[in-house]
């Protein structure tokens, strides 16, 4: 199967988006079939090219067998509003004219967010007369609004709604990430039978238990005798993360070390707050190449997945968590009830506690440093889990998403009802 895939990140790339893409076409590739991904420069999420890369109307490369595509748009920092919203709508006309000089896929793909790459995708299956496969990482405006990147609806939010209902409705296939995501579409009128569930996931490939990294911990001065609550991933609206520093300021007389690395909009204002409320037991790492993330986790005694109280956070699992599961550790899941806090409790591997209570947070951190048999048995059950969740076992679980979504064409071409097919 050859497979275009439009993609706004990509890496070098860390986020949650770049590392989902690459890490499932990597097994596309293995399988026998070709992959061809439409990106830009990578810069997210300083809004900064990285080293070795320009940005240039297009270039390509080749990354672990899969083509990668870059095209030039307007970049800008991962905050404020209407230099994001140029950055995103800026993708569109790049990515369209890229992809018109590849070679005619038997499928077109797009992953969101951000809906403008989804939308260059839907544009060119259409122009290519091919099916398009509508890949739902994120809601939105729904996520815009729960982060406070809108601060309430308007214009573009509406705007944002309707072109979401758009590509729902003319995708010819959609693949979300959690039951709920599947259960907001498909309430808008979506037909259900057409959206696929596939649960986001560890690459296993890099993320296994090992002992902690000794270098990494004399670098950064972490005492053996610290327990270390690892927070790795963006430090971005969503998360929530002052709550941390509210907590920590509560243990300051603990062993509790937080040690945070990554990067994001938020990062300045808790570098400031962590400076204000005097805190020396919270240490803030500037954000890590892919390769380098289980050497942090390494250093970690227990991960922290933290999201701030929002409704639609209950919608949500976030890849870290999977990587958590990954390295074999305890997890503890500061979040609105729902998707991740179900996940958690049914496997065992973690306490989920509700978002916005630091000194709740507080106390059952303190708990859980004191119950030391409780928190193997969670990274036991961490290790059991993992396989479940594979990177590997979500490529094949994709693939058969993208040649359900071919099947229709397929009768066309050969004169069949689609129905036939399934016989």
């Amino acid at each position: 199967m050859r497979i275009l895939f439009f993609a706004d990140n990509f890496p070098p790339e860390t986020n949650a988006q770049a590392s989902r893409v690459f890490e499932r076409a990597r097994y596309w590739v293995r399988w026998g079939h070709s992959v061809t991904v439409i990106t830009c420069a990578p810069n997210f999420p300083e809004g900064e090219v990285f080293p070795g890369f320009r940005n240039r109307w297009r270039q390509t490369e080749m990354m672990a067998g899969i083509r990668v595509v870059r095209v030039k748009t307007f970049i800008a920092a991962n905050r404020g509003k209407f230099r994001r919203m140029a950055d995103y709508l800026s993708f569109l006309p790049g990515a369209i004219c890229a992809a018109l000089f590849e070679t005619t896929p038997d499928i077109v793909a797009a992953t969101s967010p951000q809906m403008f790459a989804a939308l260059a995708g839907l544009m060119v299956s259409r122009l290519r007369r091919r099916p398009f496969l509508l890949e739902v990482s994120d809601l939105w405006p729904e996520s815009l609004l729960a982060v406070g990147a809108m601060r309430k609806p308007n214009l573009v939010t509406r705007g944002l709604a309707s072109l979401a209902s758009l590509l729902y409705r003319r995708a010819d296939r959609i693949v979300v990430l959690t039951e709920a995501f599947r259960d907001t579409i498909a309430g808008i009128g979506v037909a259900r039978d057409k959206i696929d569930v596939i649960l986001n996931g560890v690459d296993l490939e890099r993320y296994w238990p090992r002992s902690r990294d000794t270098e990494l911990a004399r670098r950064w001065q972490i005492s053996p005798a610290r327990f270390v609550v690892g927070y790795i991933g963006t430090l971005g609206l969503a998360h929530g993360l002052e709550n941390v520093l509210d907590a920590a300021k509560r243990l300051a007389n603990s062993p509790a070390f937080f040690l945070l690395v990554g990067t994001g909009a938020e990062k300045n204002r808790l570098l400031a707050a962590a400076k204000q409320r005097g805190l020396n037991n919270v240490l803030f790492v500037p954000a890590q190449p892919k390769d380098a993330m289980p050497r942090y986790w390494s250093l970690c005694d227990l991960a922290l997945v933290h999201l701030k109280d929002a409704q639609l956070f209950e919608t949500v699992i976030p890849s870290k968590l999977f990587e958590a599961m990954g390295m074999g550790l305890p997890i503890l899941l500061v979040a609105p009830k729902g998707e991740a806090s179900r996940l958690v409790l049914k496997e065992g591997v973690g306490v989920h506690l509700p978002a916005g209570h630091p000194a709740d947070f507080a106390l059952s951190l303190a708990l859980m440093m004191s119950a030391q048999g409780t928190i193997d048995g969670m990274a036991a059950r961490s290790r059991a889990a993992a396989p479940n969740y594979s990177r590997a076992i979500q490529a094949r679980l994709y693939i058969t998403s993208l040649e359900q979504a071919c099947r229709p064409a397929l009768a066309s071409n050969k004169g069949l009802a689609p129905s036939q097919l399934h016989s």
